[in-house]
C-alpha cells in the first residue's frame, strides 16, 4: 500500500517543489481543497516558514521553511527511497529524450519554431505522445509507493490531451500547467525525496 502524507507536508512540500506559488497551483499539486491547503499554509506563515507576497498573490518558503521541510521529508519518505530508485533510471533515461523534444518544439532549423507548419508539429507531438506511453507506468509505479506522488500521472495524462487537441503552449508552457511543468515538478519531487545533489547528478 503507498505510503500517506500528512495534508500539512503535502502543503509543505508543494510550496518546496513550485518555489513560489498560488494558493490555487499549491491545491492542485497537493490534491487538498483550497481551505485545507489556506489553513495549513497560514499555520506555516505563523511559524515563520513561509511568507506570502501580496503583490503577486504568491507564497514562498523562508529559510527555515526549507530546513524544516528536509526533516519532515525524511520522516515522510522513510524507507521508500529505495524503491523509488528502482523507477528513476527508466524515468531520467526519457527525461534526456522529453528535453531533446522541448528542444524541437521551440526551435526549427535553429530558429524560434511559429508552429505555422503543423506536419513539423504533428511529427513532434507524435514523439511526445510515444515518451508519454512509455513515461505512464512509470509514473503509476512512483504513486504506488509514495501516494502523494499518484497526482502526476493524471496531470500529465491531461496536458498531453491539450497538446494533442492543439493547445500549443500545453506543450512547453510555463505556469500554465503544460506537460513540461508538471514534468519537472515530477522530477523535483523524485530528486527531493531521493535526497539526490542535482548538480552532482547533472540531471535538468
Amino acid at each position: 500500500m503507498a505510503k500517506q502524507s500528512t495534508p500539512q507536508f503535502l502543503v509543505h512540500h508543494a510550496l518546496r517543489i513550485k518555489g513560489f506559488a498560488t494558493t490555487e497551483t499549491l491545491s492542485e499539486i497537493s490534491t487538498l481543497d483550497l481551505g485545507t491547503v489556506q489553513s495549513n499554509l497560514e499555520h506555516l506563515q505563523s511559524h515563520e516558514l513561509a511568507l506570502f507576497r501580496e503583490a503577486r498573490s504568491l507564497w514562498q518558503l523562508t529559510p527555515a521553511g526549507k530546513q524544516a521541510h528536509r526533516e519532515a521529508l525524511q520522516e515522510d519518505v522513510g524507507s521508500s527511497s529505495e524503491s523509488l530508485a528502482g523507477g528513476y533510471e527508466p524515468f531520467l533515461a526519457l527525461n534526456d529524450g522529453f528535453k531533446e523534444l522541448c528542444g524541437e518544439w521551440q526551435l526549427r532549423d535553429g530558429q524560434p519554431n511559429d508552429h505555422s507548419d503543423s506536419s513539423y508539429d504533428k511529427s513532434v507531438v507524435a514523439k511526445l505522445s510515444a515518451l508519454h506511453a512509455k513515461t505512464q507506468p512509470i509514473v503509476v509505479g512512483f504513486g504506488e509507493i509514495l501516494n502523494r506522488m499518484a497526482q502526476y500521472s493524471p496531470r500529465l495524462a491531461a496536458a498531453y490531451t491539450k497538446v494533442e487537441q492543439g493547445e500549443q503552449k500545453m506543450f512547453t508552457g510555463v505556469m500554465c500547467n503544460s506537460f513540461h511543468d508538471i514534468w519537472m515538478e515530477l522530477h523535483e519531487d523524485l530528486i527531493l525525496s531521493q535526497g539526490i545533489d542535482r548538480q552532482a547528478e547533472g540531471s535538468f
